[in-house]
């Protein structure tokens, strides 16, 4: 069954993921843009909201590649660097909204940045994930070295636990999802430190 769904997934190019990506700012934009919906009273806080959640579902898939593959053979390696892609681009249009349509003013974002800490979080994930955006290529790679590029990409495992703090943070109320959001991040970032002979001994088991 994951032999024939790893074959399946073969045939499909991983830029259909910035895609489908793009076409969801678009839409989510559009739909913001008319006050359709969801977006029919405080359009510019549910855009901003959308673009963070979605945001941070792609950063759990992202970080679901290696165990899937470790634990379930399910290969999705090839699109990785997509998804984290996406994954920044979201976040990029989230800051983008907050900064242009909400607080208006370079001066503003800089005090709600000081000002509010979950605002100082949400910047400080933001920070971490622009160095991982700029060297997704093959070229930075080359540069860089596999070894050190791999180092600087491990900054996705603060930068994913931050962001799950920053949707904590600004949700008014006890809200579950968030909650849910940070266990999983947090459970999937310390599997990472898993002995490897240990997950394969849990993975013939």
């Amino acid at each position: 069954m994951v032999s024939a769904i790893n074959t399946g997934l073969r045939k499909v190019p991983a830029w259909t993921i910035y895609i489908v990506c793009a076409a969801y700012v678009g839409w989510q934009f559009w739909l913001a843009a008319t006050q359709q919906g969801a977006y029919l009273v405080e359009p510019i806080n549910v855009l901003e909201r959308a673009y963070g959640e979605m945001a941070l579902k792609l950063i759990v898939v992202g970080l679901f590649v290696t165990p899937l593959r470790n634990w379930f053979g399910l290969n999705l390696l090839r699109f990785r660097r997509a998804i984290g892609v996406s994954a920044f681009f979201l976040v990029l249009a989230h800051f983008l909204v907050f900064a242009i349509l909400d607080v208006q003013s370079v001066a503003r974002v800089w005090e709600e940045v000081v000002k509010r800490p979950y605002v100082t979080v949400g910047m400080a994930s933001f920070l971490m994930l622009l160095p991982l955006a700029v060297t997704s290529n093959n070229l930075s790679v080359r540069k860089l070295g596999a070894a050190a590029w791999r180092k600087l990409h491990k900054l996705t495992y603060p930068a994913a636990i931050l962001g799950a703090i920053h949707y904590l943070w600004l949700v008014k109320g006890f809200q579950i999802e968030p909650i849910i959001y940070l266990a999983v991040i947090c459970g999937l970032v310390a599997m990472r430190f898993i002995p490897k002979n240990r997950k394969s001994e849990t993975a013939r088991a």
